[in-house]
């Protein structure tokens, strides 16, 4: 706990050369990235950690089903319980790094939408989830190749959805840096949903 410095889990270098990190990387299942989707969403909006219960019904699914996928999501270091009256469960930094897109193959096929409307002229090269030791303000790095400048405070921003894991991030622009063209996004919400059909 010395540091206190943190830096955002960068996807991109991993997304356009999956094999140098093909070893680091974690393959989750849909069941298993939809959970620890609704886990993240819930400890956003709660900082607080979340009970197996509220995750059951965000998720639609058995509580004895949730437990049973949070030991094998804590096996993986991306879940840790919290014990207690109060506690639950919430997720690791490296939940956050799990959720990226993960080993895409063709960046170029990220669809990116302003205001609802598809912007053609740009690609989404790689997505920063920044600040996840404050989910209450927990921010997106989309890195874009194509100009940001019709992009303002404000703006509703859409990314995804990403080829493999089907990550859908929505939020509203807090700032953009026209020179490395990226957009600054406070994260409303991300959507993973479930590929398979639950057993």
């Amino acid at each position: 706990m010395g540091t206190q410095t943190f830096t955002g889990l960068s996807i991109a270098f991993k997304d356009i050369y999956p094999e140098v990190d093909r070893m680091s990387s974690i393959e989750l299942t849909p069941s298993q990235k939809q959970i620890l989707t609704a886990l993240i969403n819930l400890y956003r909006e709660s900082e607080s950690a979340v009970k197996g219960e509220d995750i059951a019904e965000e998720v639609n699914r058995n509580p004895g089903t949730i437990r049973n996928q949070m030991q094998s999501l804590k096996a993986l270091q991306l879940v840790e319980g919290v014990p207690g009256p109060k506690g639950g469960y919430k997720p690791t930094a490296n939940a956050y790094e799990a959720l990226d897109i993960q080993e895409m193959d063709e960046p170029a096929t990220v669809p990116l939408y302003h205001e609802g409307e598809l912007v053609a002229e740009a690609n989404v090269e790689g997505i920063d989830l920044s600040s996840v030791h404050h989910p209450e303000k927990c921010r997106a790095e989309i890195h874009v190749q194509g100009s940001v400048r019709d992009f303002h405070e404000g703006d509703k921003v859409t990314v995804g959805p990403t080829p493999l894991s089907k990550l859908v991030v929505e939020g509203v622009l807090d700032g953009k840096d026209d020179t490395s063209n990226t957009l600054i996004l406070i994260i409303e919400d991300m959507v993973a949903p479930a590929e398979e059909p639950a057993h």
